[in-house]
Formats: structure tokens, sequence, C-alpha cells
């Protein structure tokens, strides 16, 4: 009798769909995010100085300096948690934290397995031409790039779609939501390998519901 081997991911996104969430309060978290949105345009600045300087240093060590590697994760928690709380789920009413950490309290979670060495090769090519498929992809999923993250393609629409049903039944369709989360969970698998973080090619695949299938490596 033969084994499936266990599939490993680089990176993990995990998320909790909370209950009761309020009927009217996605209607104004576009203005309650404002803050979010202008600390995350100042720090996605950051992550594109601080991937020039990964792209040399593994370039020369085949690493990813591990403060920076730190940095680089907490901004995309930091934008998960933002994306989750806003119109890239709309699944929580709890506040996001203006932080770098992990928060483990916080229903949407993100980690990202730490490299001990990355290819010299690869990241001459993997952050522009190998992902252009996906940069395809994940443009019709999330749209535009906006204050540190995606907006207006298909996942806001599904979660303003989810708003407008819960406004109207008191409850968040548990189908929009495990989409929503295969949708986010590929954009951040994406997101990950562009900013320099895995070698791992991302998956062409939805890996639908709050709890991500692949256990992290």
């Amino acid at each position: 009798m033969t084994t499936t081997p266990a599939v490993y991911d680089p990176v993990r996104v995990d998320a909790v769909l909370e209950a009761p969430l309020s009927r009217w309060l996605w209607l104004v978290k576009w203005l309650m995010l404002i803050p979010h949105y202008f600390v995350l345009c100042f720090l996605w600045i950051a992550v594109f100085l601080v991937s020039v300087v990964a792209f040399f240093a593994i370039l020369i060590t085949e690493r990813y300096p591990r403060p920076l590697f730190d940095f680089t994760l907490g901004v995309l928690r930091w934008t998960w948690r933002v994306s989750y709380y806003g119109y890239g789920a709309l699944a929580t009413d709890r506040y996001p934290p203006f932080s770098l950490g992990e928060e483990p309290g916080y229903p949407a979670r993100l980690a990202i397995a730490y490299p001990e060495r990355l290819s010299r090769g690869l990241v001459l090519v993997k952050w522009w031409l190998l992902a252009i498929p996906h940069y395809i992809v994940i443009g019709f999923f999330a749209g535009g790039f906006h204050a540190g993250w995606w907006d207006g393609g298909l996942i806001a629409v599904l979660a303003v779609i989810a708003g407008v049903i819960l406004a109207f039944t008191e409850k968040y369709p548990r189908d929009i939501f495990d989409l929503v989360m295969g949708l986010n969970r590929w954009v951040l698998r994406v997101a990950a390998y562009a900013v320099l973080m895995t070698d791992a090619y991302p998956p062409f695949r939805l890996d639908m519901g709050g709890t991500d299938p692949a256990p992290l490596r």
C-alpha cells in the first residue's frame, strides 16, 4: 500500500469567519481604514526598497537577510489583516491592529517559512518573467494596486455581494467566504514569490476555505 506524501507550502494563509457580523458596518469600513491605507503606502515603498537590497543579498550570498525578511513578512501580515477586515473579505468586524507582528489572536493569519537558501539564478527572473502568468490571473482576481493592496477585482465584488446578503439576512454566505479565501490565498502566495521570499512556484489552484490545506514547511 502506497501513501501520498504530505504537501508542504512555504506560505500559509488561515482565517476564521467571525459571527455575528454587523449588518451595516461594511458600508463605512473604507472610511475607518484610511489611517491604515496611509501607513501601508509608506510601508510598501519600504518593501520595494527592501526587495532591492534582498535581491543583491540573494545574488551574492543565497540568503534573504533575516531582519529584512521579517519586515516584509510583517508588512504582508498587516496588509492581509486590513484586507480581511475591509473589502478583501469583510469577514471580521475586529479592527486590525497597527502592527507588523504575528498577532495570533486576530482572525486573519499569514505565515511564511524562512528559507535557508535561495537560488541565485531564480532571483534574476522569478519576480518579473516566471510570475507573469500569475500576474495575469491575480489581476482578474484582485484588480488594481492601491494603498498596499489589490482592489477592484473579483475578490472585492464577491466581498460586497457577501456584505449585501449580510445586510438582509444577518449571515455571511459560507460558500462565498470559502471562495474569497481561495482567491486571497492565491494572491498572497504570488506576493511572497514576487518579493523574493520563496523559490516555491505558486500553484495554479484555488485552495478554498478558512484553513490552509497545505502544512507549512
